[in-house]
């Protein structure tokens, strides 16, 4: 029986990244024999069990057949002759593929420290094919590694291609899609696992309504990318750098779904996009089974970013109507998510990247004086029900127009300001 460290932990300990957490293999041992030594069994498909005091997840060195489509169409063999390199070669990528033993010494029979010296994502074998979860994990760490140089390699990318022309991908479950992609959202560059699986065709198939946005255009003035699929790319970087939020990235990803259904005849304009997104983002959403905060952010954004972009020029009325529209009341938090999502927007455009977004601190300090209405003092009027609230928000829209007001005396001080100079 020996055990070897496998996978991600040893290829970050050669990168001299963080490892946050270790997989093993055993060879030559049982599940009979592991239970002996106190070992804790959890594999339902194959043998997996939590080791008695680290709990972390040791492995059964094992073999694989595929016997059916998509990610759980295999059988495996967790025979004790089945060797260290017979279960390295089942996995994805070469870089994933090396072992180390307990003497720290490095097994890379597939060439993976070569790959990783010259940052290229490269399949270990051609059963890469047999799994189109793999798809989604190259396009993955092509986001996590992107910084550092890292691509796949052009057979890699042309074997994912054939995968999906095949139909392999058609068979992904859709947890696994949400799992991978909510992953990928949390990655330094997630912009790049949109582009790679656009890049092998995966996108359309996966992810249509956002493949449907490149090759739209826009207004030059307001968006000089022109390409819609480009702003979204350049939006979700722009989120990255505001927030580790996925919920916000996700968000900022799907906010302009609608743009892809205008009519030729009415571009670049994209008249009542907001509203048109709606039943996309939702369509999208019940797909990949992304979870209910996710989709209620995403509709949120998609529905009332203009209206935050124009927030300086509302009336208080539609300020109003706004912060009752996405909950900002009782749900701070997300409101506060929404307007990231809303500077993410603005800011994703050519020459647009570091302007600041005033309109996302107007909206918070109308969010501030409408909840300093004096509930109490409204209720002491005994009132109840819509009488109560048509009171509350009387006493909101004073505020907020007073508040308006103010805005629009400082902005005229600045500019009388700056003709004088």
């Amino acid at each position: 029986m020996k055990i070897y460290l496998v996978g991600g932990a040893v290829r970050d300990k050669l990168l001299k990244r963080p490892v946050t957490e270790r997989d093993w293999v055993v060879v030559g041992s049982s599940p009979e024999q592991m239970q002996q030594l106190g070992y804790s069994p959890v594999g339902k498909d194959f043998p997996v069990f939590l080791h008695p005091q680290s709990k972390e997840e040791y492995a059964l060195a094992r073999t694989e057949r595929k016997t059916g489509r998509g990610y759980g169409g295999f059988s495996f063999y967790c025979g004790a002759e089945v060797s260290l390199e017979e279960d390295l070669i089942r996995r994805d990528l070469t870089i994933n593929a090396m072992a180390e033993d307990e003497q720290g010494n490095i097994i890379d029979p597939y060439n993976g420290r070569r790959d990783l010296d010259e940052k290229i994502l490269r399949h270990v074998s051609p059963a890469f094919a047999e799994d189109p979860v793999r798809i989604l994990r190259v396009a993955r760490f092509a986001a996590r590694y992107h910084q550092l140089g890292f691509k796949p390699a052009d057979e890699t990318l042309e074997l994912m291609r054939s995968m999906v022309a095949m139909g392999e991908v058609d068979h992904l479950v859709a947890e696994r899609t949400w799992k991978e992609t909510e992953r990928a959202l949390g990655e330094p560059n997630p912009e790049i696992f949109i582009q790679l699986l656009r890049n092998c065709n995966a996108l359309e198939r996966l992810f249509p309504e956002i493949d449907a946005l490149f090759g739209v255009p826009q207004t030059a003035i307001h968006h000089p990318e022109i390409d819609t699929g480009i702003h979204t790319l350049m939006s979700l970087q722009q989120a990255v750098k505001l927030t580790g939020n996925v919920c916000v990235r996700f968000a900022t990803l799907v906010h302009d779904l609608g743009k892809a259904t205008t009519p030729k005849e009415e571009w670049p304009r994209h008249i009542a996009h907001e509203e048109r997104s709606l039943p996309l983002v939702k369509q999208l959403c019940a797909r990949i089974t992304a979870p209910k905060e996710f989709k209620e952010l995403a509709l949120l954004t998609a529905q009332w970013h203009t209206h935050c972009h124009r927030a300086l020029e509302l009336k208080p009325a539609t300020v109003l109507k706004v912060l009752h529209a996405t909950d900002a009341f009782r749900r701070p938090e997300r409101f506060e998510q929404f307007l990231l999502c809303c500077e993410a927007d603005a800011r994703g455009r050519t020459g647009f990247e570091n302007r600041a977004y005033p309109q996302a601190d107007y909206f918070r300090q109308c969010l501030t004086v409408a909840k300093a209405v004096d509930i109490d003092a409204v209720k002491a009027q005994g009132l109840s029900g819509p009488a109560f609230g048509e009171a509350l928000d009387k006493q909101r829209m004073e505020k907020l127009t007073a508040l308006k007001q103010q805005h629009s005396q400082t902005l005229i001080s600045d500019s009388s300001t700056i003709s004088k100079k």
